[in-house]
C-alpha cells in the first residue's frame, strides 16, 4: 500500500482517518485509551510508533477488518472476552489480511461466514497476552465432542466445499505460564470433512499456555493449546516454544485435519484430567516431538490415534502420572512409531475421555486396541509401568515389527511383566 499516509494523535483523529477513503495508511503516533470499535475501510493499513497502544473502551470490540487490511506494530487491548481483531462478515472476501508485530489482550477471531467466500491471512509475530474465548458459542463438532474456540481463531465456516481460505501463520504465542488464555490457544479450522477448506502453508507457534475452563466431568467438550480442526489442510506445523494446558479435557496438541509434517521442539505438558499430550483423529504424514510429552491429570494419555492415521511418528520421551493415563494408545492402522527415551506411566486404572465417552483405562505404557495395527514399533529406553497390576504393554491389536530396547518394566505389585 502506498500514498495517503495520515498521522494521528487522538481518538478523534483516528476515527476520522478510518472513515476517510483517502487515508490509506494510518500511523498512530501516541497511545490512546477509551477507543470505540474501529472499522478499517477496504485497503486501509494501520501501524503504530514503538510501544504505542490502542486501549478500547470497556465492553467494546477492537479493530474490525473489512478487506485487504494491514495491522502492524501495535499493542491492542480490549476486555479479555472481547474481540481485539475480527472481520466484517458482510464483505464478499477478506482479500489479503496481514497482521504483524502485535501484542494483544483480547481474542483474534477471523471467520469466513455469511458473505465471506475467499481470502488469505498472513499473521506474523502475534503475542496474545490474555484472552477468554469461552463465550463464543460457535464450536465445531465431531467424534462425540464440541471444540471451544481459541484465543487466535481462523475458521472457514462456509459449508460450500468450493470456498477456500489460505493462510501463513508464524510466531503465534498465547498466554503465560501461570496465566493461561482461557478457552483454546491457537485454533484453525475448515467447515468439516466435506465443507469449505482452510489451507495453510505454515503454522508456527511460540509458547502457548491455555486453560479451556471446562468443568471436570463434562464428556462432550474439549479445548486444545494448538488445534488443527477438520477441514484444515496444513503443509507444516511447528511448535517452536513449549505448549502447556491446565484444565479438564484440555488437549495440548490436537489434529482432526490433514498435516503433512508436524514438528514440536519444546516440551508438551498437560496438567488437567483427560488432558492428552497429542491427539490425532485426522491424517499426519510425519510427526516429530523432539522434547518430552508429560501429563499429570487423571486419564491424560500421552498420545493416541482412535481415527485417521499417522504414517510415521517419532517421540523423545512420554511420561504420565495418574490413573487411566496411558502412554500411547493406538486404535487404528498406523505406520512407524519410534520413541527414543522410553515410555513411563505412574498410575493405575482410572477414568479417561475417549471420543466423548468416559471409559476405565489402565495406565499401560503402550497399548494397541482391537482394530489397531502398528507396522513398526521401536522403543528405546523401555516400557515401564508403576501402577499396581498394570502391564507395560498391551497387544489386543497387531504389531508387524516390534523392537523394545531397555525391556519391559512392571514396577507395581501383581503386574504381568517383570
Amino acid at each position: 500500500m502506498s500514498g495517503g499516509r495520515r498521522e494521528v494523535r487522538s481518538t478523534e483523529e483516528l476515527l476520522a482517518a478510518a472513515k476517510d477513503g483517502e487515508a490509506r495508511r494510518i500511523f498512530v503516533a501516541a497511545s490512546l485509551t477509551g477507543v470505540p470499535t474501529l472499522r478499517l475501510s477496504p485497503g486501509q493499513a494501520i501501524a503504530g510508533a514503538a510501544e504505542v497502544s490502542l486501549r478500547f473502551a470497556p465492553g467494546q470490540d477492537g479493530i474490525l477488518l473489512s478487506a485487504d487490511n494491514e495491522v502492524e506494530s501495535l499493542r491492542l487491548a480490549t476486555d479479555p472476552d472481547r474481540r481485539a481483531v475480527f472481520n466484517d462478515s458482510a464483505m464478499a472476501g477478506l482479500g489479503r489480511i496481514a497482521l504483524r508485530g502485535l501484542t494483544i489482550t483480547g481474542a483474534v477471531r477471523l471467520l469466513a461466514e455469511e458473505d465471506v467466500r475467499s481470502g488469505h491471512v498472513e499473521a506474523r509475530d502475534i503475542d496474545i497476552v490474555a484472552a477468554d474465548a469461552r463465550g463464543f458459542d460457535e464450536r465445531p463438532k465431531g467424534y462425540g465432542v464440541e471444540v471451544v474456540a481459541g484465543a487466535f481463531t481462523l475458521w472457514n465456516r462456509q459449508t460450500d466445499a468450493a470456498v477456500t481460505i489460505t493462510a501463513e501463520l508464524t510466531n503465534l504465542s498465547a498466554g503465560r505460564a501461570g496465566a493461561p488464555v482461557r478457552g483454546g490457544g491457537i485454533f484453525v479450522s475448515g467447515a468439516g470433512d466435506e465443507g469449505g477448506r482452510l489451507i495453510a502453508s505454515r503454522i508456527e507457534t511460540g509458547a502457548v499456555h491455555s486453560d479451556g475452563g471446562i468443568a471436570e466431568g463434562t464428556p462432550d467438550r474439549i479445548a486444545a493449546g494448538v488445534f488443527t480442526v477438520h477441514g484444515a489442510f496444513v503443509d507444516r506445523v511447528r511448535n517452536l516454544g513449549p505448549v502447556s494446558t491446565y484444565g479438564a479435557n484440555d488437549m495440548v496438541l490436537d489434529n482432526w485435519g490433514t498435516v503433512d509434517h508436524w514438528l514440536a521442539e519444546e516440551k508438551i505438558t498437560s496438567h488437567g484430567p483427560s488432558g492428552i499430550g497429542f491427539v490425532n483423529f485426522g491424517t499426519i504424514g510425519r510427526l516429530e516431538i523432539n522434547a518430552p510429552v508429560e501429563t499429570f491429570g487423571r486419564g491424560a494419555r500421552g498420545f493416541n490415534v482412535y481415527a485417521g492415521t499417522v504414517r510415521a511418528a517419532v517421540f523423545d520421551r512420554i511420561v504420565t502420572h495418574a490413573d487411566g493415563a496411558v502412554g500411547i494408545q493406538i486404535g487404528r492402522k498406523v505406520g512407524e512409531i519410534t520413541v527414543r527415551r522410553g515410555i513411563e506411566t505412574f498410575g493405575g486404572t482410572g477414568d479417561s475421555l475417549v471420543k466423548g465417552v468416559v471409559l476405565k483405562l489402565p495406565a499401560t505404557a503402550f497399548s494397541v486396541k482391537p482394530g489397531g495395527f502398528v507396522r513398526r514399533l521401536a522403543v528405546m529406553g523401555g516400557l515401564v509401568s508403576h501402577g499396581a497390576g498394570i502391564d507395560p504393554l498391551e497387544l489386543a491389536g497387531g504389531v508387524e515389527v516390534l523392537e523394545i530396547g531397555g525391556g519391559l518394566g512392571a514396577r507395581g505389585e501383581a503386574s504381568g511383566a517383570g
